[in-house]
């Protein structure tokens, strides 16, 4: 049984997060042009640095809102506490249990022992949603998702509300464009069905809660040795990475023209949710997620910078020719592009624009779309090489 010095030596040896980051993945990292701030702008801690191709959390500053995970494009932010599967899971058991309402509440509403805790799921904040649980929930059949927040005027996330209203208003933008009548309303209370009937019961859970994590704690401190054995290993790791150039951490092979691609799950996901509620029943949807681009040929001299540093492959080389022999093409996919606006801000021209209404015949067609560039000049190596 470890002692208490095993427990204090465990707790200097590991570092608790509550969001993890995969700098490859992000579009800051792999260009330091980029544009892209979004988590820090959303972070109301002010924990997140984005700076000289590297992405930091101050995990003792970090409050664990989870705002920056549903806005980073590219999902190089991945949340621990709660983990995507763990939350998943709750929200489907709290579901069974209110007859298909789904009831999910940040940790403040939930401390004040008004609801039944075995019929609601609980997050740090209500900024931890993202637009797939929600679209994923509608697509499952759900009706009523009820989301329930408290008085957030006093809470340390109060910074954290306008970015849970556009996620909310974004989600509901998803199920509108394909006819969902699926509801998404945030609530100062708990609905009727979600209402605790016996406070005594309450209470018990909140202390059933605290010795479980206790007990989950203690079998962690008794594998210190291994666990401390791990943490070394990534110490050494980190130290190694530090020591690669940027390419090398990215994985750039010496002669390549495209650096590695990184798919965009997130969207697929929602494009697949989307997809099985129902046909779409708008034109053109004005969207986060989803992203058209335009590009000016006049000012487009082929270099390809766009194509090269295209995260997610929504842009690709394209082998057909133009019949006008000053033009080219370039092939856009609007499913895998997230607005992460990389390829603007690696054009060299400045000729390219990310555009947030999309078409949705388009969206769903999944082919890519040729769109028109200039040819590329005398010299330009850039689309000769290999992929």
């Amino acid at each position: 049984m470890p002692n208490l010095n095993d427990i204090m030596e465990m707790v200097d040896a590991l570092e608790t997060k509550a969001v993890i980051t995969a700098p490859t993945r992000c579009v800051a990292v792999r260009n330091r042009h980029s544009s892209c701030r979004k988590c820090a702008d959303v972070c109301l801690a002010d924990c997140i640095t984005v700076d000289k191709n590297e992405l930091e959390i101050d995990a003792g500053a970090c409050v664990a809102c989870g705002a920056c995970i549903a806005v980073c494009p590219t999902s190089a932010l991945v949340s621990v506490d709660p983990m995507e599967e763990e939350l998943a899971a709750a929200v489907a058991d709290v579901t069974r249990a209110t007859d298909g309402v789904t009831v999910i509440a940040c940790a403040r509403k939930a401390a004040r022992q008004t609801g039944d805790p075995d019929k609601y799921a609980v997050v740090p904040c209500l900024a931890r949603m993202d637009e797939m649980l929600l679209v994923e929930l509608a697509a499952r059949g759900i009706q009523d998702i009820q989301l329930v927040d408290g008085t957030c005027r006093t809470c340390k996330y109060r910074a954290a509300v306008p970015a849970i209203d556009d996620t909310v208003e974004s989600a509901r933008t998803l199920l509108e464009s394909v006819g969902s009548t699926t509801t998404i309303t945030r609530t100062d209370d708990f609905p009727a069905v979600a209402k605790v009937a016996d406070l005594h019961k309450a209470v018990g859970a909140a202390r059933r809660e605290f010795f479980t994590s206790t007990g989950h704690y203690a079998k962690d401190v008794a594998k210190s040795a291994a666990e401390k054995m791990v943490s070394e290993k990534l110490k050494q790791l980190k130290l190694q990475k530090e020591e690669q150039s940027l390419r090398e951490k990215l994985g750039v092979k010496a002669g390549a023209g495209k650096m590695p691609t990184i798919e965009a799950s997130r969207n697929l996901a929602i494009l697949d949710a989307m997809a099985r509620i129902g046909e779409p029943v708008e034109p053109e949807m004005f969207t986060r997620i989803f992203g058209d681009i335009e590009i000016d040929t006049e000012k487009c001299n082929g270099c390809g910078m766009c194509v090269m540093f295209c995260p997610t492959d929504a842009l690709r080389k394209c082998l057909d020719k133009h019949p006008d022999e000053t033009r080219g093409y370039v092939e856009f996919s609007m499913a895998d592009c997230t607005q992460c606006n990389l390829c603007a801000d690696a054009c060299l021209k400045k000729c390219i624009e990310i555009i947030p209404v999309v078409k949705m015949d388009e969206l769903f067609d999944f082919e890519p779309r040729l769109v028109e560039i200039s040819a590329s000049k005398t010299g330009n190596k850039l689309f000769n090489r290999k992929k």
